[in-house]
């Protein structure tokens, strides 16, 4: 089965930074595109940052580009979402997932979802 697993959420004040991990059980990473998504009160499951299989190419929404960097570390299995200069509008509920195609996220689909991890930013 599997699963895909976020971890390193948490409350931060404004300016501040937190890093997101997303770790895969039943499933080897490497080489399938990914991508973290965030859904909150304004926004459902919107797309964040997305990465190709090998890491060397990736997206980000206008909203976080030049504050949040994914990378990936296919050794290991895991996916990573640094977060810098956090603002309250950045408070989400992260998902990472892999994708069936990069960059075309809403064009190929989701394959899998992961369960999330609360990132509150204070004011």
């Amino acid at each position: 089965q599997v699963q895909l697993t976020e971890s390193g959420g948490g409350v931060v004040q404004t300016g501040g930074s937190l890093r997101l991990s997303c770790s895969a059980t039943g499933l080897t990473l490497s080489e399938r595109p990914m991508g973290w998504f965030r859904r909150s009160p304004a926004v459902e499951r919107g797309l964040v940052a997305v990465i190709n299989g090998n890491g060397d190419s990736s997206y980000y929404d206008n909203s976080v580009k030049g504050r949040f960097t994914v990378s990936r570390d296919n050794d290991n299995n895991i996916l990573y979402l640094q977060m810098n200069n956090l603002k309250p509008e950045d408070t989400a509920t992260y998902y990472c997932a892999v994708i069936n195609r990069y960059p075309d996220v809403w064009g190929g689909g989701i394959k899998y979802w992961g369960r999330g991890t609360l990132v509150t930013v204070s004011s």
